[in-house]
């Protein structure tokens, strides 16, 4: 593919993701409250999320994931709930340093599936890959080189995007020592889980 819709693709991807959505708000509330560790896998399972959307969209499968819009609603849901168990962990968990913090007992497999099932429960995203790949690409002859360059550009950019939030809120964390800003922060990183299930749930397929 031409640079110039390579840049178009990767400029328009960037904005979206820039904007916290409920994926950036889940990975930001629980790296304040629990640590880092995890954080990576975290962002593998919203990447994987994000190049499956993105496949589906490339490869003219919208119809076939609107027929089955009732297994992302189920994901959607299930994604939802964990984050709502996620929450309550975090508002009931002791204040403790944030050393010990990163011993969290969510196994690295779990945390992926959680970014996994944000990302498929968002229906947007299908929406906007929709709408831009035609701005970038006659779909009817994308060629395996130019999917797997766009491919690429969606995980580099997802990860990049992610990873920053992550390594911000891991150094907003050390900055908090005592047991009542940790205490403050689990419990405010539990109602940004909260808020990101909900707006997970009140989404709706296109």
């Amino acid at each position: 593919m031409d640079r110039a819709s390579l840049l178009l693709f990767a400029a328009a991807y960037l904005a979206v993701l820039i904007l916290p959505g409920p994926g950036v708000t889940a990975l930001v509330a629980r790296v304040l409250a629990r640590g880092a560790q995890g954080a990576p896998a975290f962002i593998a399972g919203f990447v994987a999320g994000a190049l499956l959307w993105f496949t589906v969209a490339a490869t003219g499968l919208a119809a076939i994931a609107a027929t089955f819009a009732v297994l992302f609603v189920a994901i959607r849901i299930a994604g939802a709930a964990y984050l709502l168990r996620l929450a309550w962990k975090l508002w009931t968990a002791p204040a403790r340093p944030a050393a010990a913090a990163d011993a969290s007992p969510d196994s690295n497999a779990r945390l992926f599936l959680t970014g996994l099932a944000i990302n498929l429960g968002n229906p947007k995203v299908i929406a906007f890959f929709l709408a831009l790949l035609p701005t970038v690409v006659d779909l009817r002859t994308l060629t395996p080189a130019g999917f797997a360059e766009l491919a690429l550009l969606v995980a580099v950019i997802a990860s990049g995007v992610l990873g920053a939030y992550a390594a911000a809120a891991a150094r907003a964390r050390r900055l908090f020592a005592s047991p009542r800003a940790l205490r403050l922060m689990n419990r405010g990183g539990a109602v940004a889980m909260v808020g990101a299930a909900a707006a997970m749930l009140a989404r709706r397929n296109p």
